[in-house]
Formats: C-alpha cells, sequence, structure tokens
C-alpha cells in the first residue's frame, strides 16, 4: 500500500488501521527505532508497558509478543521478526542527554545533521493529534538490545541490529504510531549517527484461531477476544 525510507533522528506518524500491519527494516547497522502506540480512536486508551510484559512474561519484544494497552486490549502484534530481541525498557533520549553525549548543533550550523533527540521529536509529533505531555507514554525501541543482569543492572548490546533487519507489527486496532530514529539513550556509541529505516504498510488477513500472537500466551487469546468484541 504504500512504502518511504525514514531518515535518521527524524520523527514520523501514522494511524495504522486495523487489518494492516507496518513493517519496519533497518538500513544500516546502528538504527534504533523509539514507538509509540496510542488508539487513534481515544488516545485516552495507549500502550501499557508494565501490562504487556507481566501479561506475556516478557522482558523483550519478538515474534508472537502483543503490545497491550491500559484497557486491556491489544493494539499490535509482532508477527514477523527477524532479531529475536527488541528493547522495551531503555526509553528514550532527551536534549541534556544528547548534548552531554554529541554536544550541542543547531540546525543553523548543521542543517538536516543537527543534534535532534527523541523525547522533542516525540512531542511536536503528538501536537499534530491534539496530544501533548500528559500523552507521551513508555515507547518500545526496535532493533535495540538491552540485557538485565541478575542484579537488576540494565546493558545496551552494542551491533544488535544488521542491515536488512526487520520487523512486523499488525494492527489490532486503528493505532496511531508515532517513530523516531534518534540513538538508543544508552547506546556507548561516541559519533551521533544518522541511521535510516524503510517502512512498508501492506494489508494483512485477520488473527485467526491459530494465529502465532494469539497463542503466544494463555493470556493473549483473552486480549484478542477484548479487542475483537471492541469492534462487534
Amino acid at each position: 500500500m504504500w512504502e518511504e525510507t525514514l531518515p535518521g533522528c527524524a520523527t514520523w506518524s501514522h494511524i495504522l488501521k486495523r487489518g494492516t500491519a507496518l513493517r519496519i527494516t533497518a538500513e544500516g547497522e546502528h538504527a534504533n527505532v523509539g514507538a509509540l502506540f496510542l488508539n487513534a480512536d481515544n488516545p485516552s486508551e495507549r500502550f501499557n508497558l508494565p501490562d504487556t510484559l507481566k501479561a506475556q512474561h516478557i522482558a523483550r519484544l519478538t515474534t508472537g509478543a502483543v503490545l497491550y494497552s491500559d484497557m486491556g486490549r491489544i493494539l499490535c502484534s509482532i508477527t514477523d521478526d527477524t532479531l529475536g530481541w527488541h528493547d522495551p525498557l531503555g526509553g528514550c533520549s532527551d536534549a541534556a542527554l544528547v548534548a552531554e553525549k554529541y554536544g550541542t548543533l543547531s540546525y543553523q550550523q548543521a542543517h538536516n545533521s543537527w543534534h535532534q533527540n527523541a523525547f522533542d521529536g516525540f512531542l511536536i509529533e503528538l501536537a499534530k493529534y491534539g496530544l501533548d505531555l500528559r500523552d507521551l507514554v513508555m515507547n518500545v525501541n526496535v532493533f535495540s538490545k538491552v540485557g538485565v543482569h541478575e542484579d537488576g543492572s540494565m546493558h545496551f548490546v552494542p551491533g544488535h541490529a544488521k542491515t536488512g533487519s526487520a520487523v512486523e507489527l499488525r494492527a489490532e486496532m486503528n493505532v496511531l504510531v508515532v517513530l523516531n530514529t534518534c540513538q538508543h539513550p544508552m547506546d556507548p556509541d561516541p559519533e551521533y549517527r544518522q541511521t535510516p529505516v524503510r517502512l512498508t504498510v501492506k494489508r494483512v488477513p485477520a488473527p485467526g484461531a491459530e494465529d502465532v500472537c494469539r497463542n503466544f500466551r494463555p493470556e493473549n487469546a483473552r486480549g484478542f477476544t477484548l479487542t475483537e468484541r471492541y469492534f462487534l
């Protein structure tokens, strides 16, 4: 239906309709895509990270996992993933972090290579839909891996994503998806990188009884039932 390239350190949004999917493909080895998810028809319903992780007994996202809303319904499902690990824990960069790690570089100085951050990018994009700081939910980071050690410390794994790595998100309701391609906030790379990704939107069939996401965890079947009832 649609395909485009999202530059590095840029922000993008789209209302992904129920019955379609968004495939995100890395076009470089340092790709990271922060992503927000809200019910486009009722933005007060939005992605709930704690419920997503505890309902599925996971601390990473991969094929089969779903993204729960704060009303127990499913916003998106991960139907395909070539990496096996996407980070739900690391959050996003802000202006202070970027300035500390990479220095301050304005648009007037560097034009499209100026130093941006995900936090401000998310807020600017949400404002296009009449939303603001109160609507900024926890993001996930596609293509990044953060391990959690037994002592509870979190560690970024460099070199996780490869060129051509891909993940596919199927919309289970009409979902406002906001993406930002700034580097992961925990990335130790001292170089400010701008890695593009390819975005592909396509039609997909509805999840059936044998769907991998419906059967990924017992709780997911209930989540799909609640979501399907929402559209009766």
